[in-house]
C-alpha cells in the first residue's frame, strides 16, 4: 500500500516513524499537490497521510490527530490500511501506557499444517484455462479445415466411423496437450513452489484427472466446429463459449465471491469440478475416487459432449 505525505504533515514525532516502519506501507512524497490528488483519484496511492500535533499545550502527553484522505479507486484495501494504522498506535499506546488495563488478553496458537500459498489456488486455474483455450480452439479449427478441404468428404466413402475419427483426432492432440501440462505443473512447483503433497504419484493422478476436461473442452470444440458452416463465426461462437466459463468457474477468484443464487450454477460447469478436483488432488492429497461429485460431474458432462459431438459431426 502506497501513502503519499501531506505537505502539511509532522514528520518528526514517534507516530510517523511507526507507520514508516509498517512493512506492506511504503511513503512517497509528490512535487505538488495537483499530481498528488491525480494520483489518489487514479488509485496509483492508497491514500494522503497528515499528522499534527493537537495537544493542548500545557499538557504532559502528547496527542496527535492522524488523518487519512483516500478516494473511491482504493477503496477496497482501505480498510486493511485503517487497521495497520490502529494497531500503530496501539502498540505505541502500549508502551507508553504499560499499566493500562485491559478487559480481555488474545493469545493464539499456530497448529502444525503445510503453508496454502497462493499458487496453489492459481495454478490449477491456469492448468484448467490452458486446457479449455487449447481444447476448444484447436479442434473447431481442426475439423472445421479438415471438411473444408474435403478431406472428410473422400473419408465418407470408407468404412471410417465419425467417432472414430473424433476419438483420433483427440489422441493425436493428446501428446502436445500433455506436454504443455507437464510444462506448467513443473514450472509451478520449482520456480513457485507449487504443492504436490505426495510427489510424483499427486502429478501423474492430476494428469489423468486432466484427460477428463480435455475431452470435454475438445468436444466442445467439434460440437462448434460441426454447427457452424463460416470459418470466420468460429473465434467468436468459441469465446461466447469460453468466457463464461473463464469467469464462473473459479480460476482466479473462489467462487465463494459471487452472489448465493449464481453460485449454483457455476458448480454445475464442468471447468468447474475439473479445477476444484485439480485443486483437492494437488493441496490436499485427494484421490480421484475419493471426489464422486467432481468425478460423477466430469463423466455425466463426457458423455453428453460426446454424444452431442458425434451427432453434430458433418462429412460436407
Amino acid at each position: 500500500m502506497k501513502l503519499a505525505i501531506d505537505p502539511g504533515c509532522d514528520t518528526v514525532n514517534f507516530v510517523f516513524k511507526a507507520i514508516r516502519n509498517i512493512s506492506s506501507i511504503t511513503l512517497v512524497r509528490y512535487a505538488s499537490i495537483e499530481e498528488q490528488n491525480e494520483a489518489l483519484q487514479k488509485g496509483r496511492i492508497t491514500g494522503v497521510l497528515q499528522i499534527k500535533n493537537d495537544a493542548n499545550p500545557f499538557s504532559p502527553i502528547p496527542h496527535y490527530a492522524v488523518h487519512l484522505e483516500t478516494a473511491g479507486a482504493s477503496a477496497s484495501i482501505v480498510g486493511l490500511l485503517e487497521t495497520e494504522l490502529n494497531e500503530a498506535i496501539r502498540n505505541i499506546d502500549h508502551k507508553i501506557f504499560p499499566k493500562n488495563p485491559t478487559i480481555a488478553t488474545l493469545s493464539i496458537i499456530h497448529a502444525p499444517g503445510r503453508p496454502y500459498r497462493q499458487i496453489d489456488f492459481i495454478l490449477p486455474g491456469q492448468l484448467g484455462f490452458s486446457l479449455l483455450m487449447a481444447g476448444v480452439f484447436g479442434s473447431s479449427f481442426l475439423l472445421f479445415s479438415l471438411r473444408q478441404g474435403l478431406v472428410l468428404k473422400r473419408l465418407q466413402a470408407t468404412p471410417i466411423r465419425r467417432r472414430t475419427i473424433i476419438g483420433g483426432e483427440m489422441l493425436s492432440r493428446l501428446f502436445f496437450h500433455v506436454i504443455s501440462f507437464i510444462i506448467i505443473v513443473a514450472l509451478g512447483y520449482y520456480a513457485f513452489q507449487f504443492t504436490l503433497v505426495n510427489g510424483l504419484f499427486t502429478f501423474f493422478e492430476m494428469l489423468v484427472f486432466s484427460l477428463f476436461g480435455l475431452g470435454i473442452f475438445m468436444g466442445i470444440g467439434f460440437i462448434i466446429s460441426g454447427v457452424l458452416q463460416n470459418e470466420s463465426s468460429i473465434s467468436p461462437v468459441a469465446n461466447t463459449v469460453t468466457l463464461p466459463m473463464i469467469l464462473l468457474c473459479g480460476l482466479f477468484f473462489p467462487i465463494e465471491s459471487y452472489p448465493h443464487w449464481l453460485r449454483g450454477f457455476c458448480n454445475l460447469l464442468p471447468l468447474t469440478f475439473f479445477v476444484d478436483g485439480l485443486r483437492k488432488i494437488a493441496f490436499e492429497g485427494v484421490h480421484i475416487w475419493q471426489m464422486p461429485l467432481q468425478l460423477i460431474g466430469l463423466i455425466i458432462w463426457t458423455v453428453v459432449i460426446s454424444f452431442w459431438s458425434v451427432k453434430a459431426f458433418k462429412w460436407e
